[in-house]
């Protein structure tokens, strides 16, 4: 019997295209993030010997950690089992055909309590512009054609560190705000950060001139700031995990507590009495 093939979300050929035509000067939700990211590691508080870091921007992240060593985000990922104390996978999630298969590797290559912080772009990214281009489209050619990709809500991306096995999951959302003369700065802009469309099912012929203008015009009309510019949302979601360790804390049992909150907070306790239902 032959096994279930996975669904292609991602051209992996026009993706790495695309990420080769970015210019440094564009990548300012990557130092955004960076600076994120270093803030974080402090709070954290440990020095970490052996980092990786999964990127499809290694040139940026090399600057950044250049004693990391620094993998592509492909399917398989170059990184041996147990050798890291801490994973950085960055602004790429969000691109994978299997991310829960990204974060599974990203663990394996964690030693026991090894750290995982992994970002990318969630679902209110770029909500202005996909919400613009499908009203534009419709009116002009009466249908849809895929050209953001998907990216996952807050409140489903959580589960996915719990499905990879990570200890301690975390998530949590960043909306970032930019502003752009018009949907066309914004359109070019993201060609130089390299985030265009690299879906697999795109259309493959360059877009009709007059659709982008009718987009461009519903753009402004539902997204101008006071400034007389346009606003576009970037959502940056963080997940952190651990790589399980006998030595890390562990949830009680229901019921096993041996202290009272009250007498914890140095309170008094109110009984509720049944028969004032």
């Amino acid at each position: 019997m032959t096994g279930m093939t996975m669904p292609q979300l991602t051209d992996r050929i026009a993706l790495q295209r695309n990420r080769a035509r970015a210019e440094r000067n564009a990548l300012f939700l990557h130092e955004t993030v960076a600076d994120e990211l270093q803030e974080r590691l402090i709070e954290v508080n440990r020095t970490f010997q052996s980092i990786a870091i999964v990127t499809g921007f290694p040139d940026f992240w090399a600057e950044k950690y250049p004693d990391a060593t620094i993998v592509p985000d492909d399917e398989t990922l170059a990184l041996e089992p147990g050798q890291h104390d801490l994973v950085l996978h960055t602004l790429c999630l969000h691109w994978a055909n299997d991310p829960v298969g990204q974060l599974v590797q990203a663990r394996h290559a964690l030693k026991p309590d090894g750290l995982l912080l992994c970002t990318f772009f969630g679902g209110q990214t770029l909500h202005e512009l996909r919400s613009a281009l499908a009203e534009a489209e419709v009116a002009i050619s009466g249908g849809l054609s895929p050209r953001i990709a998907p990216m996952g809500e807050i409140r489903d991306v959580g589960g996915l560190l719990q499905r990879a096995g990570y200890a301690l999951p975390v998530a949590d959302s960043t909306p970032l705000t930019a502003s752009y003369a018009n949907a066309f700065h914004l359109m070019h802009d993201l060609r130089k950060m390299g985030e265009n469309n690299a879906l697999d099912d795109r259309i493959k012929h360059a877009t009709a001139r007059n659709m982008l203008t009718e987009a461009a015009c519903i753009y402004a009309a539902n997204f101008r700031n006071d400034d007389g510019r346009v606003n576009a949302t970037f959502e940056i979601i963080t997940l952190t995990g651990w790589a399980p360790s006998e030595n890390q804390p562990q949830a009680l049992r229901p019921g096993s507590a041996t202290t009272r909150l009250a007498d914890a907070l140095n309170t008094s306790e109110t009984r509720l009495d049944k028969s004032e239902d």
